[in-house]
């Protein structure tokens, strides 16, 4: 198919003229505040169901490389659309902008068929081979199957939210993350504990409230993008395969899911390494992932704004706002993560205390918070910069970042300080694989500067 252009000034684009401090507060400020409400209701979920057991949270924690993977194939698909859109966009190019949402939406449905698989036919012996103690492996299978079998919501969520932040749509991309993620509070104790008549689901009730809220948002996106993105026709012929379209959809896609795939061996091995020590440290980890969500959830809507602003000024050709942007968001996601360390430092106790804990799991969960946390400022930087790799459609940068922190040296150095005896020095790898993954970070991101971003100052 032709790459036909439609000759529409740049200068009504927001990402093109308005002032860089500006434009990052308003491409970001709403994905922030939608991300605040999505780890709002991540901590709320888990406050519930930890008042059904421990074994409950274990399960929890068990199920979440899964559920991880899951999410991390939806926004790769999203992440690789909104790459490609942007610089369509950037470029004018508004036929080819709407093959790639069309076509995001058929690599989409084709993943979340997958997922409904193994669903039905893998998540028992999933936790069967993780655990044996009966409570965790029946309400793990329970909460993971639903997750997985209604998994088409939160593809269709994350492409249509990708879609509306790719044009300049943040505020709509919130409404939809906020309205899906309070519907999910909403139901979560009304499901688990059997309020206003309905039978009391434990565990299932929290899968089917994220379902449902998951569901809910994918509606109200698509509405979204049908009243809003006016750049963007989504009709059946955008849906035909498009080798170039998702050649460079999967160019950008790929890295990202396989950068998610190995975060999710690496808390499934984490998971294994603590299982030696205890249930209880398994579940410990669980609900550290729950609060740091409170600090890197934001960072990443700052990323996801950067992104945007960054692929549509690459397709622009104007290096210098690129570079504003990127500085500009460094310095919002460094304030956010000291919030973070300042606060895992300080009141750990605090955070801890509303799941509901025994003295064991205060006592181990106070130690991993302190020791964890002080990597967060250096992991702000990281997430940034590597937010320039996919905006460049150099994602496999990322990729090997999170190999090389996740596998080569995180994994590692838990199980060397496992064999120490002492589950509070396997905290400690966290840190460690910080350190080297702003190396590698550094590495790439100047080598992307050297040969994509500095040419540009010469056109």
């Amino acid at each position: 198919m032709s790459e036909m252009k439609k000759e529409t000034p740049l200068s009504g684009n927001k990402m093109a003229t308005m002032p860089l401090g500006k434009l990052l507060v308003n491409m970001a400020l709403p994905l922030v505040i939608s991300m605040l409400v999505q780890a709002l209701y991540n901590v709320v979920d888990s406050i519930y169901v930890s008042r059904i057991s421990e074994s409950a949270v274990t399960a929890l924690s068990l199920a979440f490389p899964v559920q991880n993977l899951l999410i991390g194939f939806a926004t790769g698909v999203g992440v690789g659309v909104n790459s490609l859109l942007s610089k369509s966009l950037g470029e004018q190019n508004y036929d080819r902008a709407c093959r790639t949402a069309g076509n995001g939406f058929l690599m989409s449905t084709i993943c979340s068929v997958l997922f409904l698989l193994f669903g039905l036919f893998f998540a028992r012996p999933f936790f069967g081979m993780q655990s044996t103690v009966a409570e965790t492996v029946e309400g793990g299978a329970v909460y993971l199957t639903i997750v997985t079998v209604g998994s088409i919501g939160i593809f269709i969520e994350i492409l249509f939210e990708r879609l509306l932040q790719a044009s300049g749509h943040s505020f709509q991309s919130m409404i939809t993350q906020t309205t899906g993620a309070v519907i999910n509070i909403i139901l979560d104790p009304i499901l688990i504990f059997g309020w206003f008549g309905l039978p009391a689901m434990g565990i299932a009730g929290a899968a089917l409230a994220t379902v449902i809220g998951q569901w809910c948002a994918a509606i109200l996106a698509m509405g979204l993008n049908k009243k809003y993105n006016t750049d963007l026709k989504l009709l059946r012929k955008h849906a035909k395969p498009d080798s170039y379209v998702i050649r460079m959809i999967l160019n950008v896609g790929v890295p990202s899911v396989i950068m998610v795939g190995i975060g999710s061996v690496m808390n499934f091995c984490m998971n294994q390494i603590l299982q030696s020590f205890s249930e209880t440290a398994t579940s410990v980890f669980g609900i550290y992932f729950k609060l740091q969500s409170f600090f890197f959830m934001p960072l990443f809507g700052i990323n996801n704004a950067v992104i945007s602003i960054v692929a549509f000024n690459y397709g622009a050709r104007n290096p210098q706002r690129m570079m504003g942007t990127v500085k500009r968001a460094a310095g919002a996601g460094l304030c956010i993560m000291l919030v973070g360390l300042a606060a895992f430092q300080l009141i750990p106790q605090v955070l801890l205390g509303i799941f509901n804990p025994s003295a064991e799991f205060m006592a181990m969960g106070i130690q991993a918070l302190r020791t964890i946390s002080w990597c967060f400022p250096v992991a702000a930087v990281c997430i940034i910069l590597g937010s320039t790799f996919q905006a460049l459609g150099t994602g496999i940068y990322s990729t090997l970042v999170s190999l090389c922190r996740q596998m080569l040296v995180l994994l590692p150095a838990a199980y060397l300080l496992s064999l120490l005896g002492n589950v509070n020095y396997v905290w400690w790898a966290y840190p460690i694989a910080e350190g080297m993954g702003l190396a590698v970070t550094l590495f790439f991101f100047l080598r992307n500067y050297r040969k994509l971003i500095k040419p540009l100052y010469n056109e």
